[in-house]
């Protein structure tokens, strides 16, 4: 059986990818590979994530980065303690 990631499982990942990205942002390919998403799901995320002010995007010469935010970083924080929380019990996020 194949474990299919939630959209919290995503948007986690997504988030880590960008922090790990570091000051200099992730343009959409490399998040695209890393993030294991297709284009138009990679869309809808970071959509989502931009509008929620967990990530911004920068665009320079016709091509996006995405850097993630303060906010983004708190809500990584918060989900690791959840996380952790969730496997104390035997619990599956």
């Amino acid at each position: 059986m194949v474990a299919y990631r939630t959209s919290m499982q995503i948007v986690r990942d997504l988030l880590t990818v960008t922090e790990e990205s570091g000051m200099n942002g992730i343009n959409v390919t490399s998040l695209l590979t890393k993030a294991n998403l297709s284009h138009s799901r990679l869309s809808k995320f970071v959509d989502n994530l931009t509008g929620a002010g967990l990530m911004n995007k920068i665009e320079f010469d016709g091509k996006n980065t995405f850097v993630i935010t303060t906010k983004g970083k708190q809500y990584l924080e918060t989900y690791e303690r959840f996380q952790n929380l969730a496997d104390s019990f035997g619990l599956d996020l």
